[in-house]
């Protein structure tokens, strides 16, 4: 089983979009995926009730509780949970972030936001954990300066994961509705973008559980 969190600093960066996203794409590639919910808004599990899927769980879980849900799912068939985190530095972050076995620190590309980001980064650093950034929220036009300056920023701190994410409908369309954007629309840009960046992970956690430790944070 591997685990995988999302965990940043800064409110409306994503996370929890995100997490539903990945979960999904994640079990079209033949993931038995469980997500655990630590942000006291709960919008995984709200999504997660307005989805209606019993392959999919869902749990709401407190820190203190995390170390003995993540135990349970390891005795069953579940071969991949992803932790989505509140935006603050807190012990269910912590809790979150000494738990996985992948940090994923989604950024979008303003200053404030990298800035941000800086603070997670250096705690996965203390803690000895993999980490990587996810560029999220970016505008269609990805030539622009900002988000140049952005890539170039998270390169610069450790890693970025390809591919860039787009600020799409599809994304919000599909959480309404307990979707993902793979299913609203399969052949859709925002669907490819969450197939893309599951396979990134995919890839990057293979690395983490051969070599056990951090290593090269190239995407």
């Amino acid at each position: 089983m591997r685990t995988i969190a999302f965990v940043t600093q800064k409110g409306g960066s994503g996370k929890s979009t995100l997490s539903a996203g990945v979960a999904v794409a994640a079990q079209a590639a033949c993931e038995r995926v469980f997500l655990l919910d630590m942000d006291p808004q709960k919008s995984l599990t709200t999504w997660a009730a307005n989805r209606h899927d019993e392959n999919l769980g869902v749990e709401t879980v407190a820190s203190s509780k995390l170390p003995a849900a993540l135990g349970a799912l390891a005795q069953g068939n579940v071969t991949l949970v992803i932790i989505d985190t509140p935006a603050t530095h807190s012990a269910a972050s912590e809790a979150a972030m000494n738990a996985a076995d992948l940090i994923i620190i989604p950024v979008r590309p303003t200053v404030f936001d990298i800035w941000s980001s800086e603070v997670t980064r250096q705690r996965a650093k203390e803690l000895g954990k993999e980490y990587v950034f996810v560029l999220n929220q970016c505008p269609i036009l990805q030539g622009n300066r900002r988000v140049q300056d952005g890539v170039a920023a998270l390169e610069a701190m450790g890693g970025l994961l390809r591919p860039l994410i787009t600020s799409r409908v599809d994304y919000q369309e599909a959480i309404r509705r307990g979707l993902g954007p793979t299913e609203i629309d399969p052949s859709g840009a925002a669907a490819e973008e969450m197939r893309q960046l599951w396979a990134s992970l995919r890839r990057r956690l293979a690395r983490v559980k051969l070599f056990g430790q951090p290593g090269s944070r190239a995407a």
